[in-house]
C-alpha cells in the first residue's frame, strides 16, 4: 500500500487505531527536528516524519503478532487423544487466553509496506536495524513493547539511553530514505 497521494495517506487507519505515540511537544525526542508530525496530527499530508514512521512500524509489529500461528511445522504430531484429568477440564471451565482479532488484508498490506522500510537502513548499520525491528514489536492485546529499552540494552550490552539514541538514528535513516523516494 504505497502512499503516492495525500488522499490515500489520509484514509490510512492503523491496526489498533490509537493516537500518536508521543505528544507534539516531544517531537525532538525521536529526531523529528522542527516538530512536524505528518498526517496524523494535521501537518501537511505529504510530510513523512519520525512520528509517522514509528507509529506505522508499531502498527506493523502489532499486526505481525496478531497473525495466526498456523501452517506447517517441524514439530512431530501424535494422533493420541488427550486424557481428561478432571471434570472441570472436560466441560471447558478453564479460562481461555485473550487473543487479538486476526488482521484483515489491508492491515497485512500496510504491515508489509512498513516492515519493508527496515532494510532502508544500510547493512553495515545492522545494530540499528535490530533495534528498530525489536521496538516495532508491540503486543496486540496489552499494547506493550515486547522489548523495553532496558531489555534491549541488556541484550546488546549498552546503556538504555544509547539504545534510545540509536533507535532515533535508525528512524531518521528511514525517514531520510523515504523522503528521497
Amino acid at each position: 500500500m504505497a502512499f503516492t497521494n495525500g488522499a490515500a495517506m489520509a484514509q490510512y487507519k492503523p491496526f489498533g487505531a490509537r493516537t500518536a505515540p508521543c505528544s507534539p511537544l516531544k517531537a525532538e525526542k525521536h529526531g523529528a527536528g522542527a516538530g512536524v508530525h505528518g498526517a496524523r496530527n494535521g501537518a501537511p499530508i505529504g510530510a513523512i516524519d519520525a512520528e509517522t514512521v514509528i507509529a506505522r512500524l508499531e502498527d506493523a509489529g502489532r499486526t505481525l503478532l496478531a497473525l495466526p500461528h498456523t501452517g506447517w511445522t517441524t514439530k512431530l504430531r501424535t494422533s493420541q487423544l488427550d486424557v481428561v484429568r478432571s471434570a472441570v477440564e472436560s466441560y471447558g471451565w478453564e479460562g481461555g487466553r485473550l487473543r487479538a482479532a486476526y488482521p484483515d488484508a489491508k492491515q497485512v498490506t500496510a504491515m508489509d509496506e512498513a516492515l519493508n522500510w527496515i532494510p532502508l537502513i544500510s547493512r553495515d548499520r545492522y545494530v540499528l536495524r535490530r533495534i528498530v525491528g525489536a521496538r516495532a514489536l508491540v503486543s496486540p492485546t496489552t499494547e506493550r513493547h515486547l522489548f523495553a529499552w532496558r531489555r534491549l540494552a541488556a541484550l546488546l550490552g549498552a546503556d538504555h539511553k544509547a539504545i534510545q539514541r540509536w533507535h532515533a538514528q535508525g528512524i531518521d535513516l528511514i525517514v531520510q530514505a523515504l523522503r528521497e523516494r
